[in-house]
């Protein structure tokens, strides 16, 4: 779970972070000789960024990680987190000897900070209309961005309940090893056999991502759950294909479970919301998507004049909640 800082610790450690990666990155280019380049996987990259973020860059006591990887440019993106309330997006190359901050898109105008606490702007509206909206959730369940909207949409199923026909999906991949393969098959199969019992685990598991503590909390039927993701491994060959390096894209394990429905809706990342069958892009509070789910309504009900949450939840686990409601970052 993120750790929340004081104001002033974040500044300074956003101000050490920027100044010194930016004078390591002028030293390293410096000294840098192309003809030894040599290219790294990305888990060793990830390691070795790690080290050297921790030994150069973080105050005494605090310990950054590494939360999710992507190619981008020729580079490895690396999402870290240093204990702030969002995680510093930054670059490395695939020799894994330069480091780089946050880079600026120079063909993109820079966007003004909304001023104001709780400013966000309109929330999305769907064009098809639907009695019953029909709402697909696509995550990865350690994806920091998809556990963000997992926690600003549970209000709305609640609060919305039969109105709508609900369903939490998968990306068709895996950004977060294994344990997200394993928690994928867990939380298809939680739906899948208890379908009343997911919301409930999900509350527990966002709240700290402590898996076996929330299935004993919220009284999941084990036998129903493990023979099913026994049977659901078997037939998509998850852990076979993990095991055996066979039928992955790039560098990440598939999770083919709702693969027919990724390439249906073109998923291309944690989280996608897709409403009445198309994509739609929403602020991750429950105000904003409680709104964009009710304009997906012929007619919408009277809950849709419930007031709900209109701060983000911050990405990651745990009930932190900030003014931005409008992010748009994902894995993918």
């Amino acid at each position: 779970m993120y750790k929340r800082l004081s104001q002033n610790k974040k500044m300074l450690i956003s101000i050490i972070v920027v100044l010194v990666v930016i004078l390591a990155a002028v030293l390293f280019a410096l000294l840098y000789n192309k003809k030894d380049y040599k290219e790294i996987d990305v888990n060793e990259a990830v390691t070795k960024t790690e080290n050297f973020v921790n030994t150069y860059l973080m105050p005494s006591g605090s310990q950054a990680t590494i939360i999710d990887t992507s190619e981008e440019y020729g580079l490895y993106k690396m999402n870290i987190n240093i204990g702030s309330e969002s995680p510093v997006e930054s670059y490395v190359t695939k020799d894994g000897k330069l480091f780089f901050p946050q880079a600026i898109n120079i063909d993109q105008e820079v966007p003004t900070p909304a001023t104001g606490a709780g400013t966000s702007a309109p929330a999305a509206t769907v064009s098809v209309k639907n009695d019953k909206p029909v709402v697909e959730l696509f995550i990865m369940s350690y994806c920091p961005y998809g556990t963000q909207i997992e926690k600003g949409i549970l209000p709305v199923i609640e609060t919305l309940g039969n109105k709508i026909d609900y369903t939490l999906k998968f990306v068709d991949y895996a950004m977060h090893d294994k344990k997200e393969l394993d928690e994928n098959l867990l939380q298809y199969c939680i739906q899948k056999e208890q379908p009343e019992k997911l919301n409930d685990y999900l509350t527990c598991f966002l709240a700290e991502g402590d898996s076996a503590g929330c299935l004993n909390t919220t009284g999941v039927n084990k036998d129903k759950t493990n023979s099913c993701v026994s049977a659901t491994d078997k037939e998509f060959k998850i852990t076979a294909n993990y095991n055996s390096k066979t039928d992955w894209q790039g560098s990440y394990p598939s999770f083919n479970v709702d693969k027919a429905d990724n390439d249906k809706y073109g998923v291309g990342g944690s989280p996608t919301l897709v409403i009445n069958g198309a994509q739609i892009s929403s602020g991750r509070d429950s105000a904003s998507l409680l709104a964009t789910i009710c304009s997906a309504f012929n007619t919408p009900p009277a809950e849709c004049n419930t007031q709900l949450n209109s701060q983000s939840p911050t990405p990651g686990f745990g009930f932190d909640y900030s003014a931005n409601s409008n992010s748009a970052a994902a894995c993918n």
